[in-house]
């Protein structure tokens, strides 16, 4: 597991007083990616008009471009607002398969400061099972500490 106590101070340590949210997604998804073997693609999807995110910073292989708030678990954490900790990407219901090596995943909404979902992070992992919720209030603390005051 990542040591999250580290890793939200040299977050806090590399993003202070940066405001432009693809400078702060590229920083987060570099050093989150680092930090934990489970990690096999780890990147953002952002809002870029009505019901629709796009492709984002990452680190791993290719992406997929474009992903509706209809379908999948990233469209899912978009469309509800709520963390989206899936043990099994093949019991998901519209998973959409970007990686074939994908077995887990872990999607999060990002907010700016008023409240609203800009993009979310998503965390692939080649293993059944690999996240917790203890990985989910710790990747929500990052999350809201870096983007909640960005307008």
């Amino acid at each position: 597991m990542a040591d999250y106590a580290t890793l939200s101070r040299t977050i806090a340590s590399l993003t202070e007083g940066e405001t432009d949210t693809v400078a702060l997604m590229a920083t987060l998804a570099c050093e989150l990616h680092h930090a934990d073997d489970r990690f096999d693609w780890t990147g953002f999807y952002r809002v870029t008009e009505p019901e629709l995110l796009k492709i984002g910073p990452y680190q791993g292989g290719h992406g997929c471009l474009q992903i509706p708030f209809s379908r999948g678990v990233c469209g899912a954490a978009a469309r509800t607002g709520e963390t989206q900790l899936v043990a099994d990407v093949d019991a998901f219901p519209g998973h959409i398969a970007c990686a074939s090596s994908t077995r887990s995943e872990i999607v999060l909404p990002v907010r700016n400061a008023a409240g609203e979902v800009i993009a979310v992070l998503d965390i692939d992992s080649n293993q059944p099972d690999a996240f917790t919720e203890e990985d989910a209030k710790e990747l929500e603390a990052i999350l809201h500490a870096t983007f909640g005051t960005v307008g």
